[in-house]
């Protein structure tokens, strides 16, 4: 006697598989370019599922865009780093940046499409900007604040902020290049977490540099 399929699972297949294929297509074709009728033929599954599960095309676009992400982690709430120390809260916070390149393949998907995006606007990125990039910069430039005792956060410390997440942003836009040239850095869970760790004690020795220098200025 046969087994039911569970229907969330089907479900969560369907949509699932509608949306890699549509990562895909939109990656290699741009938005406009690429049809719904071939991104249905590739994940196997009627067009009208488009519209059941995410309105339309420009649902499924956004889907693309930003699921394969994972949902926003907790380093944009500045609640998640209270009682941590400065080790700690960097530690949390570059960990949770970089979970998403244990996805392999899938997010170098995502960087394509970004960057395609950034050439054939649809406002898809500005939307990241103003619900994930600016939480994220802001916690880390809150952090700065408190670490670095000032009263507000200055020019130097946006500086320093973009800085220090830009180490991790080069893992993303760069992974071509890193893996060209040093692949071991990303090929495996465990040395994605190590590097988490040491872009962390990285930033520390910048955050301390930062500190000197505004220190030997109030002399």
């Amino acid at each position: 006697m046969g087994t039911n399929e569970n229907p969330d699972t089907e479900i969560h297949d369907a949509r699932s598989r509608l949306v890699m294929s549509a990562l895909r297509l939109f990656a290699e074709k741009g938005y406009k370019a690429a049809s719904t009728r071939e991104i249905c033929e590739a994940a196997e599954i009627n067009i009208s599922s488009i519209r059941y599960y995410f309105g339309d095309k420009a649902g499924l676009y956004r889907a693309a865009f930003t699921e394969p992400m994972g949902e926003t982690p907790c380093h944009s709430d500045l609640q998640a780093y209270v009682g941590l120390s400065l080790d700690e809260a960097l530690g949390k916070f570059f960990t949770e940046f970089l979970e998403p390149l244990k996805k392999g393949e899938e997010i170098w998907l995502v960087m394509k499409l970004h960057f395609r995006e950034m050439i054939e606007p649809t406002g898809a990125w500005q939307q990241v900007i103003d619900t994930e990039i600016k939480p994220q910069h802001e916690v880390l430039v809150s952090l700065l604040k408190k670490h670095l005792g000032l009263q507000r956060i200055d020019t130097d410390v946006q500086r320093l902020a973009f800085a220090i997440v830009g180490m991790a942003v080069h893992f993303y836009v760069g992974q071509d290049v890193v893996s060209a040239i040093a692949p071991q850095l990303l090929t495996t869970a465990n040395a994605i977490d190590v590097l988490a760790e040491r872009l962390a004690g990285y930033a520390v020795s910048m955050i301390e540099g930062e500190a000197r220098r505004r220190a030997q200025g109030a002399l």
